[in-house]
């Protein structure tokens, strides 16, 4: 899978490619109709559009579905690998992300319970205290 799309102009095949537009959060990208989902974002420069739980940017790993780190939602169908779904145009695509979204809400602001106090300590009886 190349990260590089040939120019019709440049294309000393002289292919008649038919263009494809698809919406990836909300931005246009092109690509050629035949491509993957991923083909077209790597056409377009984009490498990682996902994060793991770590915040790992992911992207094409294996690049024939036996990985799950292109997974993107699809028309809204979530968990799509983008290296085994053809673009269509038209697709909405959005990214997915499993990193750990970082607390904004203070816990006692938020009117959680409080927490309990800590069991008073003990002097025992194993130590010779008596």
């Amino acid at each position: 899978m190349s990260s590089r799309a040939i120019r019709p102009d440049a294309d000393v095949l002289g292919r008649a490619d038919r263009p494809v537009t698809i919406l990836v959060d909300g931005t246009p990208v092109t690509g050629i109709a035949g491509q993957s989902i991923a083909g077209v974002l790597l056409a377009a420069g984009r490498t990682a559009w996902r994060y793991g739980p770590t915040g790992g940017a992911r992207g094409v790993f294996c690049g024939i579905g036996v990985c799950f780190d292109c997974l993107l939602t699809v028309n809204g169908i979530p968990d799509v690998r983008a290296c085994r779904r053809r673009a269509r145009d038209g697709d909405v695509i959005a990214t997915q992300s499993r990193a750990a979204a970082p607390s904004t809400v203070d816990d006692n602001e938020a009117g959680g319970e409080p927490e309990p106090p800590a069991p008073a300590t003990t002097p025992s009886s194993v130590d010779g205290a008596r």
